[in-house]
């Protein structure tokens, strides 16, 4: 359990991207026919996700999203002390994707920057590592970065994960002023782990645990006729489904106790993007009614790390530019990994989505 409420670290503002290319129905009847796509898309709530080309890394998507918000907030590139990149698509095993977009974004060499390797969970466990450092050090101003191009790791046609995920990237500018505390109860976190899961939802293959060979890049078509290979990403949404309902509700309920919050003063619950149905099971279960539980994924499927923002940045635009909102954000999934936070979020001085193109490498 943490020990306290994280006070003066405050989110002025954010930026989603995402590629302009979409695959939806169409592309998936080609490959798994029109009654099993449709029956995927209504089961999931997904109906498009958007896809990046080969001259799209998770890093041109950030960059994007990054240049565009310093844009918008009129913050200089040599403002910025802190950069937290959270992905599990990196460009390069080494060196990491903050280090390129320090350089890319001109930051400052006395920038820290350092990548975290999160999916699902990772917006809102970036928050957290990005606002103790901050506070912790007295640091003025983070960007805060996730995304993730899932489509290059997983198979075509595997029908258990082709038609949920999509590519995005999404950045957060935080400042901190200890002389003007947040509203409210500040930040208050939930984090967990339960590594017990990690065959759920993984890719077995291509690192150094088990290396890439021929064998490994090989696809087969399994007996339910989906085809992939070890290279490729394998998920159980049984299991999915069950650490969801089993760890969330609780870890929702705990931020909202230590806020000091009932379910009636949360303007709205904003929870990892995965499926429209899940997550609606989610808000019944702790007694949130529709209203309250965002859903937002139908253009642009599973994003992992980058799904939480990118709900605030598409869904809650409008919101989140005029009023102060109280928020509960939560990410949930690969690892087991999940965070939840509660925050009363001031009205935001940019909020936008954005769509890049390939070839794309400033805004």
């Amino acid at each position: 359990m943490l020990s306290g409420p994280i006070k003066g670290v405050s989110l002025q503002g954010l930026v989603a991207s995402v590629p302009q290319a979409r695959e939806g129905l169409e592309q998936l009847a080609k490959r798994f026919g029109y009654e099993a796509a449709e029956r995927i898309a209504k089961a999931t709530g997904i109906y498009n996700r958007r896809i990046a080309g080969d001259g799209l890394c998770t890093s041109d998507l950030a960059h994007a999203a990054a240049a565009r918000l310093l844009k918008e907030l009129d913050w200089s590139a040599d403002s910025i002390e802190l950069l937290v990149v959270v992905s599990q698509t990196p460009d390069h095993i080494l060196p990491s994707t903050a280090c390129l977009l320090q350089e890319r974004l001109g930051l400052s060499k006395e920038c820290a920057a350092f990548d975290i390797g999160l999916g699902c969970s990772g917006f809102v466990y970036g928050l957290w590592n990005a606002a103790s450092l901050m506070a912790a050090n007295g640091l003025r101003r983070c960007l805060l970065i996730v995304g993730d191009t899932t489509s290059r790791i997983l198979s075509p046609g595997d029908r258990n994960v082709a038609p949920l995920f999509g590519d995005a990237a999404a950045a957060a500018a935080l400042s901190f002023d200890p002389e003007t505390p947040n509203t409210g109860p500040g930040m208050v976190f939930d984090l967990g782990s339960d590594g017990s899961g990690a065959p759920y939802l993984m890719v077995p293959a291509g690192g150094f645990r088990r290396p890439s060979t021929p064998a490994t890049r090989r696809r087969h078509t399994d007996k339910a006729g989906n085809k992939r290979g070890a290279e490729d990403l394998f998920m159980d949404g049984t299991q999915v489904f069950a650490f969801t309902l089993r760890e969330v509700p609780r870890s929702l309920e705990k931020v909202m106790q230590r806020a000091g919050w009932d379910i009636s003063d949360v303007d709205h619950f904003v929870l990892h993007q995965a499926n429209a149905m899940m997550n609606r099971r989610l808000g019944r279960k702790i007694g949130a009614s529709e209203a309250q539980v965002l859903i937002d994924l139908a253009d642009f499927g599973n994003t992992s790390s980058a799904s939480v923002a990118l709900a605030m940045a598409h869904g809650l635009r409008a919101a989140l530019l005029e009023r102060p909102l109280r928020l509960v954000l939560s990410g949930f999934g690969v690892g087991w990994s999940w965070a939840t936070v509660a925050l009363t979020q001031q009205p935001l001085q940019a909020c936008e989505l954005i769509e890049v193109s390939e070839g794309t490498t400033a805004i």
